[in-house]
């Protein structure tokens, strides 16, 4: 049986990650979004990084694919990406699925929402 967390660590053997505290400083940058990947019953509790866009894991494929009928602008933009979740396991496989579909500059937060707030990175209640 192929179990998750050897899921979680092929995908970050593919993909670039790295804890919270190394990426505060690209919170705000021109050309780079925050992804919360995480569900909105999470997001209301938790609150999210200001400035981030929502998208539900169950939608990112959906919303990446420029063909599908469910496509968001948000991912054809050529921006840089950085995916988060509560801890990280839930974005290591997101950031490798948006970079097999061709998304580039994809990155997530291998701590998750935890470790930002942990590092002292901003949050904020969900916008909307």
């Amino acid at each position: 049986m192929k179990r998750v967390s050897d899921m979680v660590a092929a995908a970050n053997e593919r993909v670039d990650h790295a804890p919270a505290a190394d990426l505060l400083t690209l919170h705000g940058q021109p050309g780079v979004t925050f992804v919360d990947l995480r569900d909105p019953r999470e997001i209301d509790r938790e609150g999210m990084i200001p400035g981030a866009f929502h998208c539900p894991r169950g939608m990112l494929e959906f919303w990446i694919d420029p063909e599908s009928p469910y496509a968001k602008p948000q991912f054809q933009s050529g921006e840089r990406f950085v995916f988060y979740c509560a801890s990280g396991w839930r974005s290591a496989l997101s950031a490798l699925t948006a970079q097999e579909m061709g998304l580039d500059g994809v990155s997530h937060i291998s701590d998750g929402f935890k470790g930002w707030r942990d590092a002292g990175g901003p949050t904020g209640p969900k916008t909307r």
